[in-house]
């Protein structure tokens, strides 16, 4: 009898996963995504109504289609090998998964336009997260060089916002 060959091992660690189901119980977020860069693997574990975990398989490259329906966003960072040139500057990152508004209420003018210059602790953004408003301050005073997200997009945890020069 020939021996049929080897099935490749399953890339997703069970033990990972159990650990990201358990961060979530813990922190009360609702999910949660890990990537690792040099094995072209990316996790994400989210709850649902019904509290299911759920996993995305190995991505390959940049913004891979999340597997569930619940998280519409593509992570940015996941796009660091093809992303567009950048302006030069200081990220302002999101401090959490949420929903980033560039206005303080809708119908207002936004908080701040490419070419403002801005204080150290001037709110740029606000982040909803848990129906909690969380605003984003600008890390240093500049100016506004680029903003890198759309009014009411979803955010992930790290996502670039603006750039401040």
């Amino acid at each position: 009898m020939a021996s049929s060959p080897k099935a490749p091992a399953d890339p997703i660690d069970a033990r990972l996963v159990r650990k990201l189901a358990d961060i979530l119980t813990e922190t009360g977020l609702s999910e949660i995504e890990v990537e690792v860069e040099n094995a072209g693997l990316k996790i994400r574990v989210a709850k649902t109504l019904t509290a299911a975990v759920q996993v995305a398989a190995p991505a390959p490259v940049a913004h891979a289609a999340p597997v569930h329906a619940a998280a519409p966003a593509a992570p940015a960072e996941a796009a660091a090998p093809a992303a567009p040139a950048r302006a030069k500057g200081d990220e302002v990152k999101s401090p959490m998964v949420g929903t980033v508004y560039l206005q303080p209420q809708p119908g207002a003018d936004p908080f701040v336009k490419v070419g403002d210059t801005v204080q150290a602790g001037q709110t740029l953004f606000i982040v909803e997260a848990m129906k909690t408003m969380n605003p984003i301050p600008a890390p240093k005073s500049g100016k506004i060089v680029e903003i890198l997200v759309e009014d009411a997009q979803p955010v992930e945890f790290g996502e670039p916002l603006a750039i401040i020069e």
